[in-house]
């Protein structure tokens, strides 16, 4: 089995710490596991493949979570368990991902996207969507390169610091409420997992890099304190992402509640496996060890493999 984690990304140490704590918890009695860093094994995983009868994709951001390593992997005819590189590709930029929700009556906050090229009329943006606003890269994790913009004077540094990790930013309305996340797990049958709430310490001002990544600085609560109606909207939300999205294996959308209302912001194809990680503890809610978990997204990437080939595809 290949474990992929590293890559070229900004994310690159993030994936490295998912791909130890992978390694260090599936069975190697039953896994003969060989770990590739994209950044400089893929002559190797190409050599490899014809020995590789599957792959743990755990890789974040460009060149990792876009679809470009599942291209290679569809073409080395190596099964994994993440979206394809359709699933991955759309779910990875904000603004296509909006689109597909919209198309398919998911409630999303107000957006506009720019490019680095175009001219951006500040007081359009207030105007449209008002103040505070949300400022991100369209195509970039962690809540890397993204700012809360609470006057018209600072959006100009905002997109700035948005335009150093993408050619392409997203302008969003800044929805106040509760932050929620729901994963699920399955490719044509799929499964919701209990949703999260998370509640990142008072000093920061949104569940930012620091907040997600560092121990102490956020308390995730599975289940979340929402009512059982919520709870399901927000289940059949995460669900509808996923197949908007045309997501395979596992997928984790975000949302925000505000009052009784629930907007999806964004879908991870890659949910993080770090220690703490948010699909992780939704598992082991159901009372699946990370462990198990593991062995259910081989299972699902095998699956997926094996659906292929009923259908003509990848013989």
């Amino acid at each position: 089995m290949a474990l992929l984690a590293g890559g070229t990304s900004s994310e690159r140490d993030i994936s490295l710490k998912g791909g130890d704590q992978v390694y260090a918890s599936l069975d190697k009695e039953k896994y003969h596991v060989v770990r590739y860093d994209p950044q400089s094994d893929i002559p190797k995983l190409f050599a490899d493949a014809p020995n590789i009868d599957v792959a743990l994709v755990i890789l974040h951001g460009t060149n990792g979570e876009d679809g470009t390593v599942q291209g290679v992997l569809d073409l080395l005819q190596i099964p994994y368990q993440c979206s394809g590189p359709l699933g991955s590709a759309v779910a990875m930029n904000k603004l296509a991902s909006k689109k597909l929700y919209e198309a398919a009556g998911i409630p999303v906050p107000s957006y506009m996207g720019v490019t680095r090229k175009a001219s951006v009329d500040t007081s359009d943006c207030v105007a449209r969507m008002g103040l505070p606003l949300v400022v991100k890269p369209a195509s970039s994790g962690s809540s890397i390169g993204m700012s809360i913009v609470r006057s018209a004077e600072a959006l100009p540094g905002a997109l700035e610091k948005a335009f150093a990790a993408d050619e392409t930013v997203l302008i969003e309305e800044y929805i106040s409420g509760i932050e929620i996340t729901g994963a699920v797990l399955g490719n044509d049958t799929l499964e919701a997992l209990p949703i999260i709430e998370i509640v990142p310490a008072d000093h920061h001002e949104y569940f930012d890099f620091t907040a997600k990544y560092t121990a102490g600085e956020t308390r995730e609560i599975c289940p979340a304190r929402i009512s059982e109606g919520l709870t399901k909207q927000a289940k059949d939300l995460a669900l509808n992402a996923h197949r908007a999205l045309f997501c395979k294996g596992c997928s984790r959308t975000d949302m925000i509640l505000c009052e009784d209302r629930i907007y999806v912001l964004e879908t991870n194809t890659i949910p993080g496996m770090t220690p703490a990680s948010l699909l992780p503890l939704a598992a082991e809610t159901l009372g699946m060890s990370f462990g198990q978990l593991l062995d259910r997204l081989i299972e699902l990437g095998l699956e997926c493999r094996q659906t292929d080939v009923e259908k003509g595809l990848n013989p």
